[in-house]
């Protein structure tokens, strides 16, 4: 038997720092992972796709929104099971409720809206774990599981969401997973493999324990480090134990890279240059940079020439302002060949010393007159 594992869709995502046409881009290649769920089923031959949670970013959404996403859940052609998760609960607000969600949902989609046991055919199950509110007050997993016996003709996969308390930082929280509980559970044989869906990336937490992560990127590379994915899972009906192969199969499309650099002076900001030119898709790719260093006035203006340049290129690309320092200090002599003289000389050597006194407006205006005199170009 075997099946998709997938989870953290978050359908209706957006990002704030995507402006104009990316953001639609970005919205179009959401679904596109989705409806291209279908393609990767033909060719290994998976019988099913569940979605560990999440599949909305959140109940209230637009009548668009909801009707592009049916449609690409209608594409992928097999049974789709949908867990709600603490983005899409349900809650009295829900969009499983809604009336045009049960209006336009394609006969291939079901909704895991009862915690339990659902009969996928004879001899496989799926038990589900679905949030109710965006705050459980306790383990949705233990309560599944309670009393779940093993049955030797059947094969179980455990549907759910959220954090492991092996893995969250917060043991206080009382909706965690609690793994002891899960790894008993397949230890008896109650449940063959456990699809989690929360984590962003890929990850294992162990044997038959799996976090899918999101098919398409939501965040930087320093917080989801292997996001991108869906896995192919394997369950071997013929061996009484139900052995499970899983493998990871890279389907999205966009980058959100943070780079971090030091810039001192032109070789620097060249280097950066040469750096950004050689990221590939730009179009798909969200960078955010991370600098630090010291920079005279004309190396700035440089520096800032380059970055006009590719925030017209890639997706977005901007400055991570909490981890960006970056001092403007006028160099000996920088502006001794400008050809003025007179009072605009002594404009000028007024505004460096003030620009060495740390002044921001002070540099940014010595930046423009050197970009102005074209010697600042990148």
């Amino acid at each position: 038997m075997r099946f998709i594992h997938t989870a953290d869709w978050q359908l209706g995502m957006t990002r704030h720092f995507l402006a104009g046409e990316a953001q639609p881009r970005y919205s179009a290649a959401r679904r596109d992972v989705v409806a291209g769920l279908g393609a990767l089923a033909g060719e290994v031959g998976a019988e099913f796709v569940v979605v560990a949670g999440d599949v909305f970013e959140h109940n209230q959404l637009a009548p668009q929104v909801i009707s592009q996403s049916l449609e690409a859940m209608r594409a992928i052609g097999i049974p789709v099971y949908l867990l709600p998760g603490n983005h899409d609960p349900l809650d009295a607000s829900s969009v499983y409720t809604s009336a045009l969600f049960k209006a336009e949902c394609p006969d291939n989609v079901v909704v895991l809206e009862r915690a339990g046991v659902h009969e996928v055919r004879p001899g496989l199950q799926i038990v589900a774990a679905p949030w109710r509110s965006k705050s459980p007050t306790a383990d949705l997993v233990a309560e599944v599981l309670d009393g779940l016996s093993a049955d030797d003709g059947v094969a179980r996969v455990l549907v759910a969401h959220g954090g492991v308390d092996a893995l969250d930082p917060d043991p206080t929280n009382p909706a965690l997973i609690r793994l002891a509980v899960v790894q008993d559970a397949l230890a008896r044989g109650a449940i063959h493999y456990v699809a989690l869906g929360d984590k962003h990336s890929v990850t294992e937490v162990g044997d038959r324990i799996w976090y899918s992560g999101s098919p398409e990127v939501t965040n930087f590379d320093d917080i989801e480090t292997d996001p991108g994915h869906v896995l192919v899972v394997d369950v071997d009906a013929t061996d009484p134990r139900r052995a499970v192969t899983v493998d990871a199969r890279r389907v999205g499309r966009w980058r959100f890279l943070t780079l971090r650099r030091q810039v001192d002076n032109n070789r620097d900001v060249a280097d950066l240059d040469l750096n950004l030119d050689q990221i590939t898709d730009k179009d798909r790719t969200v960078v955010r940079l991370a600098l630090v260093g010291s920079l005279s006035v004309t190396d700035r203006a440089a520096l800032d020439a380059c970055l006009d340049r590719y925030s017209r290129l890639f997706a977005w690309l901007g400055t991570w302002d909490r981890h960006t320092d970056l001092a403007v200090v006028p160099g000996d002599g920088e502006f001794d060949d400008l050809g003025i003289g007179g009072f605009a000389a002594a404009a000028v050597d007024e505004l460096v010393a003030t620009a060495r006194d740390g002044d921001d407006d002070a540099q940014a205006a010595l930046a423009l007159l050197l970009r102005l005199a074209d010697r600042g170009a990148a």
